[in-house]
């Protein structure tokens, strides 16, 4: 599904160059849920844009379901992007002069799709995800969890075989990023592969692989059995600091 070789990745700052990912080798196979943790400045954002195709990287490889991304034109990394992918983003990024329902179809709008079916889709999705009596309404009338469960029918629309999400619990309280979650993990169970960037531990507890970066490198990768270990070293961890 993902294959990164050796990809580096590096921005220009005046006379200055920042080395921000420094040799990432990952392989992500269809069905996966993945978490990607990291200090701030260890490269998780980096990663996911380049991932979702929103950057471009300077050495290495990357391909995905079989196709090497390398060089596209924007139109190409478009296509790309609106075929297989699906993104999430901490500040949901709805249009605020359009409805729900309206949110949720902009993918269709851009694949050419008829207005009277693309919003008649977008109503089915926002169903499944409790949200069809909101349809008409705007993202202010609505809470965080609401906007977000909106932003993921809206990532769902174009049937994406990923899910790329930075952060998507960040702006959420406690009980409505396990909500959130729960949705992810249900989109997960029906083979779409889920990647999250998250810098909450029982959010990156909730999947399972968890890919721990650290100036730039992949400093660990913790996969299922080894999450309980996880778990209960942050279980651990927060005693401590409220003991």
């Amino acid at each position: 599904m993902i294959r990164l070789n050796n990809i580096h990745k590096s921005y220009v700052m005046g006379n200055n160059s920042l080395h921000v990912l420094k040799g990432i080798d990952l392989q992500i196979e269809q069905g996966d849920f993945v978490s990607i943790m990291g200090s701030s400045g260890s490269g998780k954002s980096t990663l996911l844009n380049i991932l979702g195709m929103l950057d471009t990287y300077d050495n290495g490889t990357y391909h995905l379901s079989g196709n090497l991304i390398s060089n596209m034109s924007e139109k190409k990394a478009a296509k790309y992007r609106n075929d297989l992918v699906g993104f999430v983003f901490q500040s949901f990024n709805l249009i605020s002069f359009k409805n729900a329902m309206e949110n949720v179809a902009l993918p269709l709008y851009y694949k050419g799709v008829p207005r009277k079916k693309r919003n008649q889709i977008a109503l089915e999705y926002l169903d499944k995800l409790g949200l069809k009596e909101w349809a008409h309404h705007m993202p202010n009338e609505m809470s965080g969890g609401q906007k977000q469960r909106v932003a993921i029918a809206r990532a769902l629309i174009s049937e994406p075989k990923i899910i790329l999400a930075d952060e998507p619990t960040g702006a959420l309280d406690t009980a409505t990023s396990y909500e959130v979650m729960e949705i992810l993990k249900d989109i997960n169970a029906a083979g779409i592969t889920v990647i999250i960037v998250t810098h909450e531990h029982d959010i990156a507890a909730m999947t399972r692989q968890i890919i721990r970066l650290k100036d730039g490198r992949i400093h660990e990768i913790i996969r299922n059995g080894e999450l309980k270990e996880f778990q209960k070293s942050y279980i651990h961890g927060l005693e401590i600091q409220t003991a």
